[in-house]
């Protein structure tokens, strides 16, 4: 009878609680609906940048499952180093040239097989034979999976260790009775959430420098920029990580409801932070998640040598929700204690 009682109790705490019902329920669901649209989906066409080809040969293209689009040379390249192609072909003295982003081998192995199969199909009809060259912009032809995942894991990392440790350790202070005390003094909210940024910010520093020197220099990832640039990105994303814990975590009740919110609002932008090839309507989605620019910002430095002017655009993009998360917070701070 004991026990029959405790579990009615358990069942009734958890009723009331509807966001732990809500989230035992119904993120599950969420999260393999995530996971059947990104996986499941149906094959994006590849995007082909061309110039000088046979006209057989691109009608050969377009049969298969590419999307060959004609441009000049200097266009051409250009689309390839933007992201916006997934190779350029040509043809010189009868030799097809391809040109690939070896640090997205997924995209790179997909246009190769494409652009080599339609090219021994027009064979006949194409000028000087079916020889073919491979030259690889960017990465290397037997680039691994893991040098190809490392900035996107390297950006995860650390967003998501610094949103964890940072949510929870500021919750303690609140349902330890800490924050309160703060706020029945006349320190004003803005500096109660801008101290315990500075704090958490040299923890996070140490955290993200110790986590990208581990990578490159022991795990041997990639990196073809410089490790300075790596680590003002990682600081930058790990920035928005704590402003974004500290601000669900005011939200949050518990330790528990704030672990509720990693599945809904941490593992979604996994999906859309470039992993995947995904459709233009589902890349859009993650131009409205923090880990996406991140790890755009990671993949240009390491894969392209990209230096802090040409990720400004997404630093930028950091900083800004680093500070909307802040000014939310300061906010969302009155629901405590009224200054």
């Amino acid at each position: 009878m004991r026990t029959a009682a405790l579990a009615a109790r358990i069942l009734k705490q958890m009723r009331r609680d509807r966001r732990t019902l809500a989230l035992m329920l119904f993120a599950p669901l969420i999260v393999l609906s995530l996971m059947y649209i990104v996986l499941a989906g149906d094959e994006q066409p590849a995007r082909l940048a061309v110039f000088n080809l046979p006209a057989d040969y691109i009608e050969n293209l377009s049969r298969s499952n590419a999307q060959p689009v004609r441009m000049d040379e200097a266009a051409a390249m250009a689309a390839l180093r933007e992201g916006d192609v997934a190779a350029v072909l040509t043809v010189r003295s009868g030799k097809l040239y391809i040109y690939a982003d070896g640090a997205s081998p997924g995209k790179a192995g997909k246009a190769l097989s494409l652009a080599e199969s339609a090219w021994a199909y027009a064979q006949p009809a194409a000028p000087g034979g079916a020889n073919t060259e491979v030259v690889y912009v960017y990465g290397y032809a037997d680039m691994s999976l893991f040098d190809n995942c490392g900035p996107v894991l390297i950006g995860f990392l650390v967003f998501f260790f610094v949103f964890l440790v940072s949510g929870i350790s500021f919750l303690q202070e609140r349902t330890t009775g800490t924050l309160e005390k703060l706020l029945s003094t006349p320190i004003r909210r803005a500096e109660i959430v801008g101290g315990y940024l500075l704090g958490f910010g040299l923890l996070t520093s140490l955290q993200s420098a110790l986590i990208v020197f581990f990578c490159v220099y022991v795990l041997g990832v990639v990196m073809v920029g410089s490790f300075g640039t790596v680590v003002l990105v990682t600081l930058s994303g790990a920035l928005t990580a704590l402003t974004f814990g500290l601000l669900l975590s005011t939200a949050a009740q518990s330790e528990f409801q704030m672990m509720q919110f990693i599945p809904l609002v941490i593992v979604p932008q996994v999906f859309f932070s470039g992993l995947f090839d995904l459709s233009p309507q589902l890349e859009l989605i993650g131009r409205f998640t923090p880990l996406y620019y991140v790890a755009d910002a990671l993949r240009a430095v390491m894969h392209k040598g990209a230096g802090p002017a040409e990720i400004l655009p997404s630093l930028c993009v950091m900083y800004g929700l680093a500070l909307l998360f802040a000014l939310a917070n300061i906010r969302l701070l009155r629901k405590h204690r009224a200054l």
